[in-house]
């Protein structure tokens, strides 16, 4: 059987009580969503569209590439300047410190979809997994006893405790360049696309798409969302193996951070790309038909969010007849209050 959580049955504990969103220190995140209504106001100028697409790709990679495959699961090597370079361009994502992303990183990896993973929408609910543990002060710090590998290096500490630093220098560079309107698409647009685009795979990830292999989770593999993150979308993949340069392991599986890495690799700026060995590859192949009729059970898409409106279009009924019949027994009880109407009286 797999033995992967399952998502439907699984039992929703809820947040602990340390874990509340902090809505002051949460004003700036709110703030670049707000500010993208701007778009009403400046239109939407081909360049400034153009810087914000691009600044999408360049960041999104910073995060795929960097954050995640070189500086959560070490699967490639580089040199000194370049390490740096991939954090400080992750860095522009205004999505925290690099060693303060790769420690949590490692921390939901060691607790996937456990009770301890602090960002797993099976356990805790599609918002907090998408942006709301982000938004607790619980999480705030960084987990350096996580991170002792690249936490030895100065400039990666600097960069990360002053990581505000290079995405609002980015945000006053694209005023001086392009005006406000560019500032409105090239930063807070293409900022507020990124967060979300990144979220996905926490929150979506785990809960539609297919699953090729057995993992202890819920990851999933998602097309889609493999092309929005670059290829980040072929979770499962990457949750079975997850130490691999590439997360796309079949030529149909797009990953464009892997075709860059691979370009890279060519000119000796990145070495040393991990794959999955062929027997990893194609272990699914060597489960009996119970296993991969388990994983088949669990893979459509729509599985999971059809079962959750199922069941709170049950528990809406059950409060709707539980009004009923309460409104239905406060009208009895008032009727048996009434005085007795008076008899009609008779014509002489």
């Amino acid at each position: 059987m797999d033995s992967a959580v399952s998502a439907p049955a699984a039992a929703q504990t809820g947040r602990a009580p340390d874990e509340k969103i902090n809505w002051l220190a949460s004003i700036p995140f709110i703030g670049v969503h707000l500010m993208c209504l701007f778009v009403l106001q400046v239109g939407a100028r081909p360049r400034d569209v153009a810087v914000c697409l691009g600044l999408y790709v360049l960041r999104m990679w910073g995060i795929t590439a960097g954050f995640h495959r070189y500086f959560s699961h070490r699967s490639f090597k580089t040199g000194r300047v370049f390490q740096f370079i991939l954090a400080f361009v992750g860095t522009l994502s205004t999505q925290k410190g690099v060693l303060w992303w790769a420690a949590h990183h490692r921390h939901h990896h060691r607790y996937s979809d456990a009770e301890q993973d602090i960002h797993s929408p099976v356990q805790k609910g599609f918002w907090w997994s998408h942006a709301g543990w982000i938004l607790c002060d619980k999480y705030g710090a960084t987990k350096h006893d996580s991170i002792k590998d690249f936490g030895r290096f100065p400039e990666l500490r600097l960069l990360n405790r002053f990581h505000l630093v290079p995405p609002v220098a980015l945000a006053v560079a694209l005023y001086f360049i392009g005006g406000f309107s560019m500032l409105v698409w090239g930063f807070f647009v293409s900022t507020t696309l990124l967060w979300h685009g990144t979220f996905t795979i926490n929150s979506l990830s785990h809960v539609f798409g297919k699953r090729r292999y057995k993992t202890t989770d819920t990851s999933r593999n998602n097309w889609l969302l493999a092309l929005i993150t670059l290829g980040e979308g072929w979770h499962n993949n990457h949750h079975y193996h997850q130490n691999t340069a590439n997360q796309g392991w079949f030529w149909w599986e797009v990953d464009l951070s892997y075709y860059s890495l691979k370009v890279l690799s060519w000119f000796g700026v990145v070495k040393d790309l991990r794959v999955p060995s062929e027997s990893v590859k194609y272990a699914h192949l060597r489960y009996t038909p119970e296993q991969r009729a388990a994983l088949d059970a669990s893979t459509s898409y729509w599985s999971w969010g059809k079962k959750n409106a199922q069941a709170a279009g049950e528990r809406v009924r059950e409060a709707f007849h539980t009004a009923k019949d309460a409104a239905k027994d406060a009208a009895q009880a008032a009727s048996e209050k009434l005085p007795a109407p008076a008899p009609a009286l008779e014509r002489t």
